[in-house]
């Protein structure tokens, strides 16, 4: 098994037992049902990796970070549960699981699994969306949507869409449900790697608010905005984002 197809299936196997812990806990406390959540899925990805790619190290948000990574040739960079929030809330869909791989300063491989909506989008092919119609949709987050992308919004003459995690944000603007992500106000590597990695194999514009390029791997693993959109609409965007 390849990287690529590792990567979808760990995101994708992730997944199936995320569905299954919210149905195990859908009594319990929305708090329990993060907790375990965030756990179980992280321990079934460590074992796995562990297991096929003995070798790599890994990098997650909830393990303990080892700082031989930045020795390491190859990292697996992985957010066993993004977007806690929403998976904790019976009945929401836009939550996901994070698996990406780093290997030589760059992302080689990368899976975006959307469980509850029975997705996973992956590299190393993945389909980019139809030609843009309309106004162009800005997605943000449902509760703290950041300044500077409604900024891109008011200079685009768009319209805001509200949803939960990173991942389902960038999977919107890959499948065409949305056009641009401006994150901006701290985010991780493990909150965009795989996002990235799936974002760049459909033909996204993908960089820092500034334009730079986002590097992983990196001794602190902050990695606090971002932007994922369209390459059509990237210089005006970066024209708000870089102001």
């Amino acid at each position: 098994m390849n990287d690529h197809e590792l990567a979808a299936r760990l995101a994708t196997r992730a997944g199936d037992l995320l569905l299954d812990v919210r149905a195990d806990f859908a009594d319990a406390p929305a708090q329990d049902r993060k907790a375990a959540g965030d756990k179980q899925s992280h321990d079934f990805l460590m074992a796995e990796l562990a297991r096929q790619r003995p070798g790599d190290a890994v990098l997650s948000e909830e393990g303990v970070d080892d700082p031989a990574r930045l020795d390491a040739e190859r990292v697996w960079i992985v957010d066993p549960l993004d977007g806690t929030r929403e998976f904790s809330e019976l009945g929401r869909e836009d939550w996901a699981v994070h698996v990406a791989l780093w290997q030589a300063g760059e992302l080689v491989a990368g899976a975006v699994a959307l469980p509850a909506q029975n997705m996973t989008l992956s590299t190393p092919e993945v389909a980019g969306p139809l030609p843009l119609e309309g106004p162009p949709r800005v997605v943000v987050s449902r509760t703290r949507p950041p300044a500077i992308a409604l900024a891109v919004r008011d200079a685009l003459d768009g319209t805001l869409v509200e949803m939960g995690s990173a991942g389902a944000k960038v999977a919107a603007v890959i499948r065409g449900h949305a056009d641009v992500y401006v994150h901006a106000g701290g985010q991780y590597e493990w909150d965009s790697a795989a996002p990235v990695a799936v974002a760049r194999a459909a033909g996204m514009h993908t960089s820092r608010i500034d334009g730079s390029p986002l590097r992983y791997n990196a001794r602190d693993p902050r990695l606090p905005d971002l932007i994922v959109c369209r390459p059509e609409l990237a210089e005006q965007v970066l024209a708000v984002t870089r102001s």
